[in-house]
């Protein structure tokens, strides 16, 4: 490979010495002209980090590619079915049962209504001091993540977890910019102007087949890691106008004269496209989309060691490689959390190994026996229900007999006539040998839910039985099942969640700089107002954020509906009888008695002002009110 980057090299330097755009490089880098040594030397050392981990990493590309073709409905034909469906477009041919598809869909479902219902991310205050603030923080990353759709980045990384073993995403501080249209005084007229339209958290996905992490460290442990990083397919004028907006960012231009566009290291061996008739995405080059492969990379390195500085202790910098020839960015992280901003969602790691086995390479094998039993079993009907004859042609008139079609009439040969036609046609006898496959299916199928957690109960299936079910079996069942799904979901919580929502909240400390809205609605709802005053909306500014939060993590479970009569029990029982239902709090209970009912929207009935006009008062108090006249028994 470094061999090939060599030749290519060779002919983009020949290339950039021909070009020079004025860049200002950053002072404590230097000048990172394409071409200078430095340069050079900076994105050697990036290319054999990248190498490095690439080589480790690309020996399981062949056991993933495997299972993203049991996520598709189709597989490659062999010439014998290419020709029966060229005779027949309606003859069945092999397939890949759906099962696996079925069964990260139905895990993928549990774990959405987990994590994804808004807000995402829940933060406290240390203190009554920070509480307000805690409140706006989680506001403000609410409306963060529904502007830059993070939860569609977050069932990605879940997904790529179920299927590869682990998913892998990076936060980052994301400014959008465009226009914004506004009344000049002076002209009386409307005119436009560059504006900072959002900024705010959001959330870039890492293809498993393109990380790049230390090879050295667990999959759980990246931020022990010497470096980590991936590679992101882009185009050369998402860099332009990259870099129009980003101060730190330069060297866009020099990619246009580069000789390769594409890295060497990654190749296309993903099974996702791959489908009947169809081949994997190409890669080569487009006049028209012009695409790049821009290299990702975190390294915690000793400035001075890399002439980036007069550091003697390590620091963790980013570094961005377009095409393995051009540096795009060469900065120290400088983030207050210094932690690599990439999180790592495996739910069913092991504790040691680089690359986990996942939820579907476990139950693999069984799909592979699956879609035999369900292949062969087609074939043999396809075979059966073509009339197999054995026919004496001396007495049938063999044009007549190959003409099917109803009202048939087949004639014997003149030389018999008058002599029956027994003997002349028999049918050939035909064994279904399949025929308990799809008995045996069941069984298959049964032992990938059991293997996966992904049960009858959880997809909606009732299954029939000699005895009819109980409804408290049925809960009971549900329940089980779900406390297995649980466990994976409190792994990711730790794991995933729990980062995420610490550096989305670090980021917004650090790196807001305009003033934003956010609704007072919902929950905390009653607080906000009583502080500020504001029934719909308040603005937030970066200065009230900065206090001391901490991040409230998800336990993994759902609130599960089945036990809403016996919440309803509860309650009635607490209301009946005051000398208990004194020591609870009636309103937070029948809140969370609306909650695993259905009603995620019990705040909005909430009357103004709360259940915060309501004091209670001591025994004393009240008699004292009684003797003065001013309360009397109901």
């Amino acid at each position: 490979m470094r061999q090939v980057q060599g030749e290519r090299g060779r002919r983009s330097i020949e290339a950039l010495k021909q070009v020079n755009y004025d860049y200002g490089y950053p002072p404590e880098v230097g000048n990172l002209k394409p071409g200078t040594e430095k340069h050079d030397k900076i994105v050697k050392e990036v290319l054999d980090r990248a190498e490095a981990s690439y080589d480790v990493m690309q020996r399981r590309h062949e056991y993933w590619k495997k299972i993203d073709h049991t996520l598709t409905a189709y597989i490659t034909l062999d010439e014998e079915e290419e020709y029966i469906l060229e005779k027949d477009i309606r003859k069945p041919v092999s397939i890949v049962v759906p099962y696996s598809y079925a069964t990260i869909e139905t895990i993928l479902t549990y774990w959405v209504s987990v994590f994804l219902e808004n807000p995402i991310f829940r933060y406290r205050g240390f203190t009554s001091e920070d509480t307000v603030g805690s409140i706006m923080l989680e506001k403000v990353i609410e409306l963060q993540c529904i502007k830059n759709k993070v939860a569609l980045n977050l069932h990605t990384q879940f997904r790529d977890s179920l299927a590869y073993g682990f998913g892998a995403s990076s936060p980052y501080w994301n400014s959008h910019w465009g226009h914004r249209t506004v009344f000049d005084r002076t002209s009386g007229l409307k005119r436009r102007e560059p504006s900072k339209l959002f900024e705010g958290n959001s959330l870039m996905n890492i293809d498993p087949y393109l990380y790049l992490p230390d090879p050295s460290v667990p999959i759980q442990d990246i931020q022990k890691g010497g470096f980590v990083g991936w590679i992101d397919k882009t185009n050369y004028l998402d860099l332009l106008n990259t870099e129009r907006y980003d101060p730190d960012m330069f060297n866009a231009k020099y990619v246009a004269h580069i000789d390769g566009h594409t890295s060497i290291l990654p190749e296309d061996t993903s099974g996702r496209e791959t489908k009947v008739g169809g081949e994997a995405r190409n890669a080569e080059i487009s006049d028209v989309t012009r695409p790049i492969d821009v290299t990702y990379m975190y390294i915690n390195i000793i400035p001075k060691e890399w002439e980036l500085g007069l550091g003697e202790y390590p620091e963790k910098w980013l570094f961005i490689l377009a095409g393995d020839e051009v540096l795009l960015k060469a900065q120290p992280l400088n983030l207050d959390h210094n932690l690599y901003p990439v999180t790592i969602c495996a739910p069913d790691y092991d504790g040691y190994s680089l690359t986990p086995i996942s939820r579907l390479e476990i139950i693999y094998g069984l799909q592979g026996i699956l879609d035999f039993l369900f292949t062969s079993h087609v074939a043999n009907i396809r075979k059966a229900i073509n009339d197999m004859l054995i026919v004496d042609p001396y007495l049938i008139n063999m044009s007549d007999l190959k003409k099917p079609g109803p009202g048939k009439l087949i004639r014997t040969r003149r030389a018999v006539w008058g002599r029956g036609v027994e003997n002349a046609v028999k049918q050939l006898a035909v064994t279904d040998v399949t025929r308990n496959h799809m008995q045996d299916a069941g069984i298959v199928m049964d032992v990938m839910q059991r293997s996966s957690s992904a049960v009858d109960s959880l997809m909606g299936i009732i299954r029939g039985g000699s005895e009819r079910r109980s409804a408290t079996e049925s809960r009971d069942t549900r329940m089980s099942a779900l406390s297995r799904l649980a466990k994976s979901t409190k792994i990711a919580s730790i794991m995933t969640m729990q980062d995420l929502a610490y550096m989305f909240a670090s980021h917004t400390q650090q790196l807001m700089e305009n003033e934003t809205y956010i609704s007072t609605a919902g929950r905390f709802q009653q607080e906000l107002e009583e502080e500020y005053g504001f029934s719909t909306g308040m603005k937030v500014s970066p200065m009230d954020l900065l206090i001391n939060y901490d991040v409230i993590s998800h336990d993994g479970t759902i609130e599960a509906g089945e036990f809403a009569e016996v919440w309803l029990q509860m309650y009635q029982t607490l209301a009946q009888n005051p000398a208990v239902g004194s020591g609870f709090d009636m309103v937070r209970i029948f809140k969370h008695l609306a909650r695993i009912s259905g009603a995620k929207n019990v705040n909005e009935f909430v009357r103004k002002g709360g259940s915060a006009n309501i004091k209670m008062k001591q025994d004393e108090e009240i008699e004292a009110e009684v003797q003065k006249g001013n309360m009397v028994p109901i």
